[in-house]
């Protein structure tokens, strides 16, 4: 059997790789995560197919990166570039790119949703392999648990994921996890299921950013369902700290929460939103859409005891810190 190299670990922080290795950086949590590591001393290659010259989200997701002296961007599709030069030297790969959404996830797109969430996870855990790297943390999703109780998912709970996206997310984590069972494998893996992540720069279809920016605008939102649906919202520090501890923590091999361990339902989240920013924020009612679940929940005590990992901000305070993001950085108006 042999044994996995030991990552080389930024002298300021020794929890933080020297060299690490990023995709889906030019997203939400990849950015935050890229300047988090380049904050505490590291170099990060961060790789995203959104090319920033062309593509606004992504723009503006690296604006406080892009001139960063230890960030080295690559363009690149992973599924068809050459991937071991970009994992060469690297401690620890963070892999991010994924295609997220539930919704889009049924009918023509599913097939996008392999292509990037399994094949091409497939090939960076080939090449970490066989470039000996340390450590692979891989971003995975509450929703692989499906439907529950409503009562906090433990990581060692059956999986029902109940949408094709669902299903991606779970082969993408138990396919890295599956090559780093393998005795001759040198890379260990920590995939991390992310309950509902907010804060600064969220994708713009998710629940807070519509609510937050209905407020501003004094549109209604539109609730998928009857308001009663409960959601564990993670803010985005809280996150980038858990997966920078996943590069470096002893683990071996593992599947961890990443979530606060309590639920807001997304009516009394209304009624916080309507607290936070003054506005009465009118809302309109549907159906269901496929693949929501009634309630989310993470079971943190994994996360403490491996990651030695607890979540500091309360829902009102980053509301609040997402509410200020959105409010500075609307268009001007003439």
């Amino acid at each position: 059997m042999s044994t996995a190299p030991t990552p080389h670990l930024v002298g300021a922080d020794p929890q933080v790789p020297r060299r690490a290795v990023v995709t889906g950086a030019a997203g939400f949590i990849g950015s935050h995560l890229t300047l988090a590591l380049l904050q505490a001393g590291a170099t990060v290659i961060g790789v995203d197919r959104r090319d920033a010259d062309s593509d606004p989200a992504a723009a503006t997701n690296l604006t406080l990166l892009r001139d960063h002296p230890a960030f080295i961007p690559i363009t690149a599709e992973l599924l068809t570039c050459a991937i071991e030069p970009l994992l060469l030297d690297a401690d620890a790969v963070f892999h991010l790119a994924a295609i997220p959404g539930v919704r889009p996830s049924w009918g023509p797109r599913f097939s996008d949703y392999v292509t990037c969430n399994i094949l091409a996870t497939q090939r960076i855990m080939d090449a970490a392999t066989r470039l000996r790297v340390p450590r692979l943390v891989v971003a995975s999703s509450s929703s692989v648990y499906g439907a529950t109780n409503g009562t906090p998912s433990n990581e060692i709970d059956h999986p029902h994921p109940a949408s094709p996206y669902a299903v991606t997310k779970l082969a993408q984590e138990q396919l890295c996890l599956a090559h780093a069972a393998r005795p001759d494998c040198p890379t260990t893996v920590t995939a991390l299921r992310y309950f509902t992540v907010y804060g600064p720069r969220q994708r713009e279809d998710m629940f807070l950013h519509r609510l937050l920016t209905a407020a501003l605008d004094d549109t209604p939102i539109q609730i998928f369902g009857d308001g009663r649906q409960r959601r564990d919202f993670t803010y985005i520090t809280d996150v980038v700290t858990a997966t920078i501890a996943a590069a470096t923590a002893p683990t071996i091999n593992t599947v961890i929460n990443v979530g606060t361990g309590t639920s807001t339902s997304i009516a009394d989240t209304i009624q916080l939103a309507r607290r936070l920013t003054g506005a009465r924020i009118p809302t309109t009612d549907t159906t269901t859409r496929n693949g929501d679940v009634a309630a989310t929940c993470a079971d943190t005590t994994r996360a403490r005891h491996l990651l030695a990992w607890t979540p500091h901000v309360d829902l009102a305070t980053g509301m609040a810190e997402q509410f200020d993001w959105i409010t500075s950085h609307q268009p001007a108006t003439v």
